[in-house]
């Protein structure tokens, strides 16, 4: 982490030929709209375009002790208008340059300048091919010109549609010689297309739609790679949208390039673009209307800077803005920030006196940052002091700034809160304690726990293990950065694993499950292998898939986030990202991974809770869902949607399995699922064998498997059930019945005749159960001993007396019961 020093002069102008001059031409009303400083840092030039006549003008001046004739260039009208001046350098001669001034009909003067003899003029040269043509931006890269010029179309008044596609991006090579200058031939990137600015990095050329461009060409930016002829389409909002390699001038034509993107394309939100410029690193940088800066990469992806505070930059006036070694410096509203890119972290500000500020090339000083004032030069030079030079203080300020935001979420009060007020205010004690920790187990790694109070030595010994993840993961990402081509692949892969790792014993809230649906499918294979680790999927000696990941993992697999909740932009829930993997790299597994997730949801979520996945989609239709979504059909599809449906064990799902058997005429799987699923339930068992008894009336295809179909039968079924069913579901002839055919496929009372033998002879359920009762060894129940009391006379007299009755054997009194 660098930290900026104070604002220092290096230089009143004085020290510039004609500084007087320099210094009337800044303090002016109208100020440059350029300043440019020569790759050796000892020219500056002045570029004036918009000004009273005479117009334009541009002036050069050099350091003192570099003798020579000056260079000021004034072009009256009705001259082209003054497109810009560019510093190439010379591909013959390294480390020697010269000075290209362009003019929108074309025309270039190549200037150079010679020690003791001055600015000489080395040839005029003429870019445009077309007449008509008109440059309206201008870059360089290299020894390369690339501009973007509007060609008008004959008709004048012709579609306005049409004439809007009237610019074109060209480039052409420069080379300066012994013999002089010379243009390599024209060379078109883009034609038929909308306005563009052209910026140029090292590498690549960014295309920024202008201002007055068509509102549905201003969502998007091009990306030129010269060396691959490559045209990437991105958009702030969506991220990388498309690539192509241009191989022919067809391709090349911007409507044909957008054939494929416009339904995307149409859905996005315009551009808040207020000033562009280029970094040290090759990135776009951006500022917003609302003055936030965001840093676009060569392959597409964009990420946000930092955002300026105190409001908006004034409409029509760019902000200043430049990169030194990893610092970013923007002037915007009198106030200079110093922020560091890696980690968007303001590291100061500083209040200016002075209104126009341009920033100077600094060759040699990647730690200085030099600005142009009125005033003189001034430079701000950094310095790296031994406390801050380790990341975990930067570490430590990010703790702060997330506490910040996470604060300012939860809190009732209109007023902000910063850093300042989070560290002096000692209300919230949780980032301190975090950053305490943080200090003392990152920065002193032998002593680690030494000056901490004792509370903070506890929770220091709870969060060692998540503090030893982090930082290993944190040099995992060094290492991709800084790693070969060829090594990152590997870097990659073990990256993904810990992330995936990591967010699975996280909250799955939408965020990571956004973050996890990107890593499937920017590295799916790399992400299939971190979820078999992280589940600790594998076969047993059986053959079977068995799993050991913990329940608080198969809750995030199982619950987290739902497709209602998470919307229809093409994310998806968690268990639909692993089946579509076991679909990829191993679909024999997808069946048993569903009958897995049943078991442990049944342990995890208590039967019919709403937050468990059983209370919501079944897991099998969930996984039945991900299988339609493939976009080719084939026979082992229908095989594992057989295999998806007879894994769940649910009834409909086995009867589903056992029609769409019966429909692909699968008559030996057939019986095989009858006779395994019938001993779930009785009253699956009776739905399976009433379809197999209708299919069996129908046609003699389960003839073969009848010995195995009839001791099916459930034992509720009777023989007038049986009759019933086949009568209903008999085929219907056109021809009269006869009592013999000679087809030999019609059902006869022969095929029947074991079926109703075996339900005649079948024992009815009320005999069985007084069967039960007859054979009960203590039949008749023995009677209760009777006790003999004797009664008194006058008791006995009163009493009536019973009839008179016959004594009868035991024998008779059973018979008597029974009868």
């Amino acid at each position: 982490m660098k930290r900026a020093g104070t604002l220092r002069q290096v230089s009143d102008l004085s020290d510039f030929s004609r500084g007087h001059r320099l210094r009337e031409l800044l303090c002016q009303g109208e100020a440059p709209s350029r300043v440019l400083s020569s790759p050796d840092g000892q020219h500056l030039l002045v570029l004036q375009k918009n000004r009273p006549p005479p117009l334009p003008r541009v002036v050069a001046f050099q350091r003192h002790g570099i003798a020579g004739a000056d260079l000021e260039r004034n072009w009256q009208l009705p001259q082209p208008a003054l497109v810009g001046a560019l510093f190439l350098q010379s591909p013959v001669t390294p480390g020697s340059w010269v000075l290209a001034v362009v003019w929108e009909h074309g025309r270039t003067e190549v200037w150079h300048f010679v020690v003791a003899v001055g600015w000489q003029l080395l040839q005029t040269l003429l870019l445009c091919q077309g007449a008509r043509a008109r440059i309206v931006s201008l870059c360089s890269q290299g020894a390369s010109l690339v501009w973007c010029e509007e060609r008008p179309p004959l008709d004048a008044h012709g579609d306005s549609s049409k004439c809007a596609f009237r610019f074109c991006v060209c480039t052409r090579a420069l080379e300066v010689g012994e013999q002089g200058v010379r243009l390599g031939t024209v060379s078109i990137v883009l034609h038929n297309s909308p306005e563009y600015q052209v910026l140029a990095s090292p590498q690549h050329i960014f295309l920024v739609p202008a201002a007055a461009g068509f509102a549905t060409t201003s969502k998007f930016l091009l990306i030129w790679h010269p060396e691959k002829a490559k045209l990437t389409i991105t958009a702030p909002s969506a991220g990388f949208v498309h690539s192509k390699v241009l191989r022919s001038s067809n391709e090349s034509d911007f409507r044909k390039l957008l054939l494929g993107s416009v339904g995307l394309l149409s859905g996005l939100a315009p551009l808040d673009i207020h000033t562009s410029a280029v970094s040290n690193t090759g990135g776009l940088l951006l500022v917003s209307g609302k003055g936030a800066v965001n840093m676009v990469e060569p392959d597409g992806t964009q990420r946000r800077i930092f955002t300026v505070e105190g409001g908006a930059p004034t409409q029509g006036s760019p902000v200043p803005l430049k990169t030194f070694g990893g610092i970013l410096a923007c002037v915007l509203s009198g106030v200079l920030y110093l922020v560091d890119q890696s980690s968007g972290r303001v590291i100061e500000k500083k209040i200016l006196s002075m209104k126009e500020v341009h920033f100077l090339e600094s060759p040699g000083e990647e730690d200085s940052i030099q600005l142009l004032t009125q005033t003189g030069i001034y430079s701000f030079s950094f310095s790296r002091p031994e406390d801050s030079s380790t990341p975990e203080l930067c570490l430590v300020e990010m703790v702060f700034e997330e506490a910040c935001r996470y604060y300012q979420r939860r809190s009732l009060s209109s007023s902000k809160l910063t850093v300042e007020k989070l560290k002096k205010g000692g209300v919230f004690q949780a980032p301190v304690v975090l950053t305490t920790i943080l200090q003392h187990s990152l920065c002193e790694k032998q002593k680690p726990a030494q000056g901490l109070q004792d509370t903070y030595t506890k929770l220091l010994s709870t969060m060692c293990l998540e503090l030893q993840s982090y930082m290993s993961l944190e040099l995992l990402k060094t290492c991709v950065v800084c790693a070969p081509e060829s090594e990152v692949e590997s870097y990659c892969k073990e990256l993904v694993e810990q992330e995936v790792s990591r967010i699975l014993h996280s909250d799955m809230d939408k965020d990571n499950l956004v973050y996890l649906n990107s890593i499937f499918t920017s590295f799916p294979k790399a992400a299939w292998k971190a979820t078999r680790s992280c589940l600790q999927l594998q076969q047993n000696g059986d053959g079977l898939l068995v799993a050991r990941a913990t329940p608080e993992v198969w809750k995030k697999v199982l619950g987290g986030p739902q497709q209602e909740e998470v919307g229809q932009n093409g994310v998806v829930p968690l268990f639909e990202l692993i089946c579509a993997s076991f679909l990829r790299f191993k679909p024999k597994w997808l069946p048993s991974f569903v009958e897995l997730t049943q078991q442990y949801a049944s342990i995890s979520w208590a039967y019919g809770n709403k937050e468990g996945p059983e209370g919501r989609v079944p897991l099998y239709k969930r996984a039945l869902g991900v299988l339609a979504r493939k976009n080719k059909r084939s026979e082992a599809d229908d095989e594992m949607e057989l295999e998806l449906l007879l894994c769940s064990k649910r009834p409909k799902a086995v009867l589903q399995a056992l029609h769409l058997l019966i429909r692909l005429k699968r008559w030996q799987r057939v019986v095989e699922v009858a006779e395994k699923f019938s001993k779930l339930s009785p009253l699956l068992n009776k739905e399976i064998f009433t379809t197999l008894l209708a299919e069996f009336a129908q046609h003699r295809e389960l003839d073969p498997y009848l010995d195995i179909l009839w001791p099916l039968c459930p034992a509720e079924l009777t023989a007038s059930g049986i009759l019933t069913v086949v009568l209903q579901h008999l085929p219907h002839s056109q021809e009269d019945p006869v009592p013999f055919s000679s087809e030999g496929n019609h059902l006869t009372v022969g095929l029947l005749k074991p079926l109703l033998q075996r339900v005649m002879q079948r024992p009815c359920i009320q005999d069985e159960i007084y069967s039960d009762a007859l054979q009960s060894p203590t039949f008749p129940p023995p009677a209760p001993p009777r006790e003999h009391k004797i009664p008194s006379k006058a008791a006995a007299d009163d009493a009536p007396q019973p009839p008179t009755a016959r004594t009868s054997s035991p024998s008779a009194l059973v018979q008597s019961d029974i009868v």
